[in-house]
């Protein structure tokens, strides 16, 4: 029976997959109904990551008042006076700018404002765009994992909090780790596919003048740009040090009657109401920004398929703990394999989180071990069907980021593959300092 269950997961999330986007949480909304009243699996234990939701919402009200202010804006015309000031280090500073953007936004698709000047730049330069639009869109997936607002820091802070990680400790491995294995990843890809000038594609579009290219655009700013950024900004200083005061290796403050979680909603929630109140933008605006809809559909994507996996893996975490505990205890570097497998078809880390990692820890995971494959949750890059991947290829004009014929022989599988594995060895090193 357990196998069948199986099956009926993998193909929910199949199912999900194919359909795309918000479709991964609409389809495990379905394989929960076919568990429990098809196959009688309780749901009563199921993990339902409330307020992991609840904060995606509140973050991204936050980014999404600052989009309407001008903010976003403002901080891509930033990263484009940066890129373009050092256009012949363009394959390292790429990935700099969307790790950084991801890390502050706490969402990767802040990186689509950035990959038109990134494939400019490096068309200017002679370089082929793959080597940087490749790392650059790698950069934004793994910056999440070591983002302080991310839905997936913030979930697996709330699942360590119980074995003795704190919040602080998990953001002090993954973001040296993440970003020291970024620019391994920027190395790697700029010896990745020949020169821009070598390329077929290339001679090939340039002799039917299919490629042209643009000067700099200075956008037009609004002025409340900056004043919404610095909001934003300065209240992700405020939950992070907040986080610092409450924390056990701190304890500045005992018994706080506000929580980790709760300040992260709050405090986002009320830089939205600042923002609007001191710019005077239309707050009906909010709902309709770009960022506002990949949000929510983020939460429905974590509501379902956490419900979905939960509700498989409580109903046997015994069983699975005989099975896998012992080859993982062995074998620890396995976790971030399955995790690796595993986001491929969820395309969210934060869905992929909280569908896997309660599993791992309860059928006894080192939290070490659990920390440092943490990054592999990050393999949105394998399936050439991301959106920000995509966007990296229509961006290219040049060609030379191009998905092959194979599927999986395109320009982000290498530097991806030697990030994340350079981020859980990392991880594993640094993190026995602290952990």
């Amino acid at each position: 029976m357990i196998m069948i269950q199986l099956l009926v997961v993998l193909v929910f999330i199949y199912i999900g997959a194919r359909i795309g986007g918000i479709g991964i949480g609409l389809a495990g909304g379905l394989g929960v109904i076919a568990l429990s009243l098809g196959l009688g699996v309780p749901t009563s234990q199921a993990f339902i990551p409330v307020d992991v939701i609840l904060i995606i919402m509140s973050v991204i009200t936050a980014i999404a008042a600052m989009q309407v202010a001008g903010g976003m804006d403002w901080l891509v015309q930033l990263a484009e006076n940066f890129l373009r000031k050092h256009p012949e280090r363009i394959t390292f500073y790429a990935p700099i700018v969307t790790f950084f953007m991801t890390l502050m936004a706490g969402t990767g698709h802040t990186a689509f404002s950035t990959l038109p000047v990134i494939a400019e730049v490096a068309k200017g330069q002679g370089i082929r765009p793959s080597r940087p639009l490749s790392i650059a869109v790698v950069a934004s997936q793994i910056a999440i994992t070591a983002s302080p607002i991310s839905a997936a820091v913030v979930a697996f802070a709330a699942m360590l909090d119980p074995l003795g990680v704190d919040y602080l400790t998990l953001l002090a491995v993954c973001i040296p780790t993440t970003f020291i294995a970024c620019m391994i990843g920027a190395f790697v890809a700029n010896f990745i596919g020949c020169s821009l000038k070598d390329d077929p594609v290339y001679q090939e579009r340039l002799e039917q003048g299919l490629i042209k290219l643009n000067s700099s655009t200075q956008r037009e700013i609004l002025p409340t740009a900056k004043r919404a950024t610095f909001i934003f900004l300065g209240a992700i200083l405020f939950v992070v040090l907040y986080a610092a005061a409450i924390s056990g290796s701190v304890g500045l403050i005992e018994n706080p009657h506000l929580g980790r979680n709760e300040a992260i909603m709050t405090v986002m929630l009320g830089a939205a109401a600042i923002i609007v109140l001191t710019t005077k933008i239309d707050a009906s605006l909010i709902p309709s920004a770009a960022t506002f809809r990949s949000g929510m559909t983020a939460c429905v994507c974590v509501l379902g398929v956490a419900w979905l996996g939960s509700t498989f893996v409580n109903a046997h975490v015994n069983d699975i703990k005989e099975v896998a505990g012992a080859l993982l205890e062995t074998y620890p570097w396995m976790l971030a394999i399955v995790l690796f497998l595993a986001s491929m078809l969820l395309y969210s880390q934060g869905a992929t989180t909280v569908a896997l990692m309660p599993a791992a820890l309860a059928i006894g995971v080192a939290p070490l071990t659990a920390v440092a494959s943490f990054a592999a949750v990050s393999a949105l890059f394998v399936l050439p069907t991301y959106p920000t991947l995509l966007a990296a290829v229509e961006m290219d004009d040049t060609g030379s980021t191009r998905i092959g014929k194979y599927v999986f022989n395109h320009p982000f599988i290498i530097p991806g593959v030697v990030t994340i594995a350079t981020s859980v060895t990392l991880g594993f090193l640094i993190g026995s300092f602290f952990i």
